[in-house]
């Protein structure tokens, strides 16, 4: 049985509450520290570089969002160790990439780019007309024991309820205003040619927001350092998939009321407009959102979470499956669905099972709900 992901609950001022979440998760932040700064290391680049990475990133932040800032030195503080850690783990992907020297870096990074498949389906085709919002996170397998999901109780805006790498301020969630967001790797020939804000700060952004215009505005408008994909939805039945190239994002809207994305672009105006280098490799995304979909359309006006737990459980072509065991890449490194997040925000209701392909057992979170209906008509 693999063991739950500890929920982390942290309040106060952005500084208590990263104080509070990084002497919680002290272990897992340690953990994942040291794995990422060894692939790091391993690219050629030097401590003196590394420190003038970070430190381009730490001035990217604070222009951004001196809170987020804050906030990341707290978890320092709580943690023991150095901001340019947390930076990391806030930007590992960037940092990875923008460190790598020709001759070493995808042997240090491995051929696991951070996968995923997620969906969305609205009211309209659940059993109990509640928007359904779920993912799961391909990835490295050790990363299962450094996820943690944190409850972030706040006074300058909604709660937050959040799964993601120790250290890092969200990935998936959603909010007490019935916001929710995942997000799935995207490769285009525009990555990398300029310095944007990590994906994990843009995601935090959205969360953060009362109203959906503004984390839409958050996903869409924020630079890039490279392309990602970020699903927002609201529980009372919008949801749009934003494709983000760096500089432009598209648009993939719900159809028959689902939307499924897995690791390519699906936009026709993208696809016109950019060069999708994903693809090579993982072909499988191909195929993984077309299985989720097909699972899920005869079911349509009955899903239910189950359901969708089912379709995201599909074993097709295993290992390339929509829900991967843990497999040896050609770098001798253990890739997997490192954990399937099924989210149902009306509810204020997260469940979560780690390394799902291996066990099936899901944990369950809360978090208190305060949506705004809209006045009747």
């Amino acid at each position: 049985m693999t063991t739950p992901c500890p929920l982390i609950e942290v309040t106060g001022a952005p500084r208590e509450r990263g104080r509070q979440y990084g002497e919680q998760a002290r272990e897992r932040i340690k953990r994942g520290v040291e794995h990422y700064s060894k692939q790091v290391f391993a690219t050629g680049i030097s401590a003196d570089e590394f420190q003038a990475l970070t430190r381009k990133f730490e001035l990217a932040i604070d222009r951004y969002d001196p809170f987020h800032l804050e906030e990341m030195k707290g978890i320092a503080e709580g943690a023991g160790v150095p901001l340019e850690s947390i930076i990391l783990l806030n930007a590992r992907t960037e940092i990875l990439k923008l460190a790598r020297k020709p001759a070493t870096a995808w042997a240090a990074l491995g051929d696991l780019p951070d996968g995923c498949t997620g969906l969305v389906a609205l009211p309209e085709i659940t059993r109990e007309g509640r928007l359904l919002h779920a993912q799961n996170w391909d990835w490295k397998a050790e990363c299962a024991e450094t996820a943690v999901v944190v409850k972030i109780r706040r006074d300058d805006g909604p709660d937050i309820l959040t799964f993601t790498e120790a250290g890092a301020l969200a990935r998936s969630g959603f909010n007490a205003a019935g916001i929710a967001i995942t997000a799935n790797y995207l490769e285009t020939d525009r990555d990398y040619r300029r310095l944007g804000i990590p994906l994990p700060l843009i995601r935090r952004k959205a969360l953060e927001q009362k109203r959906l215009a503004a984390a839409m505005h958050a996903v869409y408008t924020t630079p890039k350092t490279a392309a990602n994909n970020m699903m927002v939805s609201h529980a009372l039945g919008v949801a749009i998939s934003f494709e983000c190239a760096p500089d432009e994002t598209f648009q993939i809207l719900p159809e028959r009321g689902l939307i499924v994305h897995a690791n390519h672009f699906q936009s026709p105006v993208a696809l016109s407009k950019l060069r999708d280098t994903g693809i090579a490799n993982m072909p499988d995304s191909l195929y993984r959102d077309q299985r989720v979909r097909a699972l899920l359309e005869p079911a349509a006006g009955s899903l239910t979470r189950e359901t969708v737990k089912n379709a995201l459980f599909d074993d097709f072509e295993t290992p390339w499956s929509v829900c991967r065991p843990p497999r040896k890449t050609a770098n001798n490194n253990l890739s997997a669905t490192v954990a399937m997040i099924v989210m149902e925000p009306e509810l204020g209701l997260m469940e979560v099972a780690m390394l799902p392909a291996l066990d099936r057992t899901f944990t369950s979170y809360n978090l208190d709900m305060e949506i705004q209906r809209p006045a009747a008509c």
